[in-house]
Protein backbone atom coordinates (compact mmCIF):
# COMPACT_ATOMS: atom_id res chain seq x y z
CA UNK A 1 0.00 0.00 0.00
CA UNK A 2 1.43 3.37 -0.98
CA UNK A 3 0.78 6.52 0.99
CA UNK A 4 2.53 8.93 -1.35
CA UNK A 5 5.80 8.87 0.62
CA UNK A 6 8.51 9.23 -2.00
CA UNK A 7 11.62 9.82 0.11
CA UNK A 8 13.95 7.15 1.41
CA UNK A 9 14.11 7.67 5.18
CA UNK A 10 17.14 6.29 7.00
CA UNK A 11 20.64 5.20 6.06
CA UNK A 12 21.41 2.51 3.51
CA UNK A 13 23.73 -0.30 4.60
CA UNK A 14 26.62 0.91 2.44
CA UNK A 15 26.13 4.59 3.29
CA UNK A 16 28.79 6.42 5.31
CA UNK A 17 27.53 7.33 8.79
CA UNK A 18 29.56 10.55 8.73
CA UNK A 19 26.70 12.36 7.03
CA UNK A 20 24.19 11.69 9.81
CA UNK A 21 24.51 15.28 11.07
CA UNK A 22 23.93 16.59 7.55
CA UNK A 23 20.80 14.47 7.28
CA UNK A 24 19.55 15.69 10.64
CA UNK A 25 19.96 19.37 9.80
CA UNK A 26 18.37 18.86 6.39
CA UNK A 27 15.28 17.24 7.95
CA UNK A 28 12.72 19.96 7.32
CA UNK A 29 10.21 18.47 9.76
CA UNK A 30 12.70 18.37 12.62
CA UNK A 31 14.09 21.82 11.87
CA UNK A 32 10.59 23.33 11.57
CA UNK A 33 9.71 21.91 15.00
CA UNK A 34 12.91 23.26 16.55
CA UNK A 35 12.42 26.68 14.95
CA UNK A 36 8.81 26.76 16.17
CA UNK A 37 9.98 26.00 19.71
CA UNK A 38 12.83 28.55 19.59
CA UNK A 39 10.61 31.33 18.26
CA UNK A 40 7.98 30.61 20.91
CA UNK A 41 10.59 30.73 23.67
CA UNK A 42 12.03 34.02 22.42
CA UNK A 43 8.55 35.54 22.10
CA UNK A 44 7.65 34.23 25.55
CA UNK A 45 10.73 35.90 27.02
CA UNK A 46 10.04 39.21 25.27
CA UNK A 47 6.37 39.20 26.27
CA UNK A 48 7.31 38.45 29.89
CA UNK A 49 9.81 41.33 29.79
CA UNK A 50 7.24 43.78 28.40
CA UNK A 51 4.43 42.74 30.78
CA UNK A 52 6.49 42.39 33.98
CA UNK A 53 9.22 44.95 33.20
CA UNK A 54 11.85 42.43 34.25
CA UNK A 55 14.00 40.00 32.29
CA UNK A 56 13.71 36.34 33.23
CA UNK A 57 16.24 34.02 31.59
CA UNK A 58 14.16 31.09 32.88
CA UNK A 59 11.41 32.10 30.44
CA UNK A 60 13.77 31.29 27.56
CA UNK A 61 13.82 27.60 28.49
CA UNK A 62 10.95 27.21 30.96
CA UNK A 63 7.48 25.85 30.50
CA UNK A 64 4.25 27.84 30.56
CA UNK A 65 3.67 31.34 29.30
CA UNK A 66 2.63 33.04 26.07
CA UNK A 67 2.84 31.57 23.46
CA UNK A 68 2.98 27.85 24.16
CA UNK A 69 6.30 26.45 22.95
CA UNK A 70 4.86 22.95 23.12
CA UNK A 71 1.98 23.92 20.82
CA UNK A 72 4.26 25.75 18.38
CA UNK A 73 6.57 22.74 18.20
CA UNK A 74 4.00 20.00 17.71
CA UNK A 75 1.93 22.06 15.27
CA UNK A 76 5.00 22.86 13.14
CA UNK A 77 5.98 19.17 13.19
CA UNK A 78 2.49 17.89 12.34
CA UNK A 79 1.85 20.37 9.54
CA UNK A 80 5.36 19.93 8.11
CA UNK A 81 4.82 16.17 8.16
CA UNK A 82 1.64 16.67 6.16
CA UNK A 83 3.43 18.88 3.66
CA UNK A 84 6.35 16.43 3.31
CA UNK A 85 4.51 13.10 3.24
CA UNK A 86 0.94 14.00 2.37
CA UNK A 87 -2.05 14.67 4.57
CA UNK A 88 -3.46 11.18 3.93
CA UNK A 89 -0.45 9.28 5.34
CA UNK A 90 -0.06 7.37 8.58
CA UNK A 91 2.90 9.64 9.42
CA UNK A 92 0.71 12.71 9.33
CA UNK A 93 -2.01 10.93 11.31
CA UNK A 94 0.45 10.07 14.10
CA UNK A 95 1.93 13.59 14.14
CA UNK A 96 -1.53 15.22 14.20
CA UNK A 97 -2.83 13.00 17.01
CA UNK A 98 0.33 13.59 19.05
CA UNK A 99 -0.08 17.36 18.55
CA UNK A 100 -3.67 17.19 19.77
CA UNK A 101 -2.68 15.16 22.84
CA UNK A 102 0.19 17.52 23.74
CA UNK A 103 -1.95 20.65 23.38
CA UNK A 104 -4.84 19.12 25.31
CA UNK A 105 -2.46 18.07 28.10
CA UNK A 106 -0.92 21.56 28.23
CA UNK A 107 -4.36 23.10 28.85
CA UNK A 108 -5.55 20.37 31.18
CA UNK A 109 -3.33 18.47 33.56
CA UNK A 110 -0.30 20.76 33.26
CA UNK A 111 -2.38 23.93 33.73
CA UNK A 112 -4.01 22.48 36.84
CA UNK A 113 -0.60 21.39 38.15
CA UNK A 114 0.57 25.00 37.89
CA UNK A 115 -2.50 26.24 39.75
CA UNK A 116 -1.92 23.70 42.51
CA UNK A 117 1.76 24.68 42.75
CA UNK A 118 0.78 28.34 43.15
CA UNK A 119 -1.72 27.49 45.91
CA UNK A 120 0.82 25.35 47.76
CA UNK A 121 3.51 28.03 47.42
CA UNK A 122 1.08 30.63 48.78
CA UNK A 123 0.27 28.39 51.74
CA UNK A 124 3.96 27.80 52.41
CA UNK A 125 4.63 31.54 52.25
CA UNK A 126 1.81 32.12 54.76
CA UNK A 127 3.23 29.43 57.06
CA UNK A 128 6.63 31.07 56.77
CA UNK A 129 5.18 34.43 57.83
CA UNK A 130 3.63 32.96 60.95
CA UNK A 131 6.84 31.38 62.12
CA UNK A 132 7.89 28.62 59.77
CA UNK A 133 11.27 28.25 58.15
CA UNK A 134 12.24 30.25 55.08
CA UNK A 135 11.82 28.38 51.82
CA UNK A 136 14.64 28.39 49.30
CA UNK A 137 13.89 28.81 45.60
CA UNK A 138 14.67 25.11 45.18
CA UNK A 139 11.96 24.19 47.66
CA UNK A 140 9.24 26.24 45.95
CA UNK A 141 7.12 24.43 43.41
CA UNK A 142 7.31 25.45 39.77
CA UNK A 143 4.17 27.41 38.85
CA UNK A 144 4.71 27.92 35.12
CA UNK A 145 3.98 24.45 33.78
CA UNK A 146 0.75 24.66 31.81
CA UNK A 147 -1.00 26.94 29.37
CA UNK A 148 -4.29 28.75 29.03
CA UNK A 149 -6.32 28.05 25.90
CA UNK A 150 -5.21 31.42 24.45
CA UNK A 151 -1.55 30.55 24.97
CA UNK A 152 -2.07 27.18 23.24
CA UNK A 153 -3.95 28.80 20.34
CA UNK A 154 -1.20 31.38 19.86
CA UNK A 155 1.45 28.64 19.95
CA UNK A 156 -0.57 26.69 17.39
CA UNK A 157 -0.79 29.73 15.10
CA UNK A 158 2.97 30.26 15.43
CA UNK A 159 3.55 26.59 14.53
CA UNK A 160 1.32 26.95 11.47
CA UNK A 161 3.23 30.05 10.34
CA UNK A 162 6.58 28.27 10.78
CA UNK A 163 5.45 25.17 8.84
CA UNK A 164 4.03 27.29 6.03
CA UNK A 165 7.22 29.37 5.90
CA UNK A 166 9.32 26.19 5.62
CA UNK A 167 7.03 24.94 2.85
CA UNK A 168 7.34 28.18 0.90
CA UNK A 169 11.11 28.50 1.34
Amino acid sequence: MSYGVTRNYGLKKDENYMNVFEQIISNRILVAGLVGWALAQVLKTVIYLVVNREFSFERMFGDGGMPSGHSATVTAVALSTGFETGFNTPLFAVAAIMAIVVMHDAMGVRLETGKQAKAINDMMEFMQKIGGKDLTNKEKLKEFVGHTPLQVIMGCILGILVAVAFQVL
